[in-house]
């Protein structure tokens, strides 16, 4: 059976048809609509000969053995977002099962082959995104935090995973599917607008990037809106619009990619009728350099001191989360980029806004790579989503490709 990359964009469509509807793909993890894709996905494996087993973090694996016990892991996820696209993730997975696919068809392979469905990537439900990797590559030590978390219906974490036969405190038992992993490929669409501005069907992530994640609390005092001079009032707002302009230019100091982004500020006491007293802002700063990631910081917080200061306010900073930036490894960097030239005729070396699984596998110690494809007018997360289908069967040729040179190694 050769490699039939047009499969693999039927596979996309059948399984739009399946678990979507006129709002976009609807594969939460942790639903009843996910478990159908789960199970729609075994089937497109079976005739392979790869195993599947479902480990303690509900990560779903398929195992083709090879010569070695060493195994070359390709994977993604099958769940989405709510109203999402019709290729996050599952694209990931669906060129995997082809790849598998052709190498099983021409007997058995040096290394093991094994595909990986990681189970609650997006955190859409709960709020804990990279669930499944983060179990297995052994970075999950929240599950106090994680047991107290409830979606929107109030139901708890646990109980949800439970109705899927995952029980939180084993999760982490899943950790031994990685024993024996050498390395790890992904494909993913790139969900940003860098490949289309310079009409590139492909390229390679170099890594993605760490994010320093705040809640920047601004406290003034409120004040009658009618009766209280302008220059008499300490506004707490003032102090947050400021920052949310401010983090434009600062993210242009830093450069090479840095982004800034002020997701929401929620405002108290929030009637029309009153200064504001208690701005809570949401600061996002990202970059794939970690001594500038901690520049995008030192700046954003000396500004806001000095904003604290121009209005007579108070400004303090928590840390909501964060994580180092994850850099791909340099051989497998080069073996995409010669793979999608091999293709394509031409690549571009980018990073990852976005984080992934394969963050999660490389800070495990397991040489990783992504490659990612264009994705047009850069939207994802939406039932906009889309990428050209030659460019889709491409990207299923690139990552064939290479897990062909990484198996010849």
């Amino acid at each position: 059976m050769p490699l039939d990359p047009s499969r693999t964009v039927a596979d996309l469509k059948e399984l739009r048809e399946l678990t979507g509807d006129e709002n976009g793909a609807q594969r939460v993890a942790w639903t009843d609509t996910w478990e159908n894709a789960r199970e729609w996905l075994r089937g497109k494996v079976s005739g392979t000969g790869a195993v599947e087993e479902i480990d303690e973090a509900g990560n779903q694996w398929f195992t083709l053995a090879g010569d070695s016990e060493q195994a070359l892991l390709l994977g993604g996820h099958i769940d989405s977002v709510p109203n999402g696209g019709w290729l996050d993730g599952c694209l990931n997975v669906m060129a995997a099962v082809e790849v598998l696919r052709r190498i099983a068809e021409e007997g058995r392979p040096p290394l093991t082959v094994r595909v990986v469905n990681w189970a609650d990537e997006e955190g859409a439900r709960f709020g804990r995104s990279l669930f499944g990797s983060s179990a297995a590559c052994g970075s999950m030590d929240d599950q106090d935090e994680l047991r107290q978390k409830r979606d929107a219906n109030g139901i708890a974490l646990p109980d949800a995973l439970a109705e899927h036969g995952v029980d939180l405190d084993n999760a982490v038992a899943s950790r031994k599917q990685m024993e024996n992993a050498a390395v790890y490929l992904e494909l993913h669409i790139e969900q940003g607008p860098v490949l289309e501005s310079m009409d590139l069907p492909l390229g390679v992530v170099l890594g993605t990037f760490g994010v320093e994640r705040h809640l920047v609390t601004w406290k003034g005092q409120a004040a009658h809106a009618g009766s209280t001079p302008m220059d008499k009032r300490r506004d707490a707002l003032a102090g947050a619009a400021k920052l949310a302009l401010e983090i434009r230019p600062i993210a242009a100091e830093v450069g090479d990619g840095a982004v800034c982004t002020s997701g929401g500020v929620v405002c108290k006491p929030g009637i029309v009728t009153s200064v504001v007293e208690t701005a809570e802002q949401l600061l996002d700063q990202r970059h794939l350099d970690a001594a500038k990631l901690a520049r995008l910081l030192e700046l954003a917080q000396e500004a806001s001191e000095r904003f604290a200061r121009e209005e007579n306010i108070e400004v303090s900073w928590d840390r909501i989360w964060n994580i180092r930036p994850i850099l791909f490894d340099d051989a497998l960097i080069e073996l995409a980029d010669e793979s999608i030239r091999e293709v394509s005729g031409t690549s571009h070396r980018l990073p990852s806004g976005p984080l992934h699984d394969a963050a999660e596998v490389a800070r495990a110690g397991v040489p990783t790579v992504m490659v990612f494809v264009q994705s047009l007018r850069g939207l994802s997360h939406t039932k906009l989503e889309d990428t050209k289908e030659e460019h889709l069967e491409l990207s299923v040729r690139a990552l064939d490709a290479l897990a062909s040179k990484v198996l010849a190694r």
